[in-house]
């Protein structure tokens, strides 16, 4: 069976474990987790409270609440997160630390992109957007 054969499934897969195991990758040269720079990405939008960054989260997290603790404390012990006000706020290294990351995940992106058009991205995204969404709909 040729590679155009294969269904839909088994390459987004594919393309999902490749992506995660390239970004952690990225990431690890700065010694951030992807779930670390989830939420300093989260984060450099407004601080917010443990709830609504949980809230936000979720989906990432698995219902995982002991890595969640974990990699929240270790933001939390490199001086990268702090509470201000009941808020979770990115600390002025987490600012430095989150633009050092997102320099290296858009330059990752712009790779894995290479050869792509807008018009393609844009196109794949919304087919697997409204896949999604129809799936969601025929599994409830």
């Amino acid at each position: 069976m040729g590679r155009v054969n294969k269904p839909i499934g088994y390459w987004i897969k594919r393309l999902d474990a490749t992506l995660e195991a390239h970004l952690d990758r990225t990431l690890a040269r700065l010694k951030l987790s992807r779930r670390q720079w989830q939420t300093l990405n989260v984060l450099a939008e407004a601080p917010l409270s443990p709830e609504d960054l949980d809230g936000v989260l979720s989906p990432f997290w698995g219902g995982d609440t002991r890595r969640r603790e974990t990699e929240l404390a270790a933001l939390v012990g490199r001086g990268m997160i702090v509470m201000v006000d009941d808020r979770i706020s990115l600390s002025e290294l987490g600012h430095v630390k989150h633009m050092e990351a997102q320099r290296l995940v858009e330059d990752s992106r712009r790779d894995i992109s290479m050869g792509i058009g807008l018009d393609e991205y844009a196109m794949a995204v919304s087919v697997l957007e409204r896949m999604t969404l129809n799936a969601e709909r025929l599994a409830r």
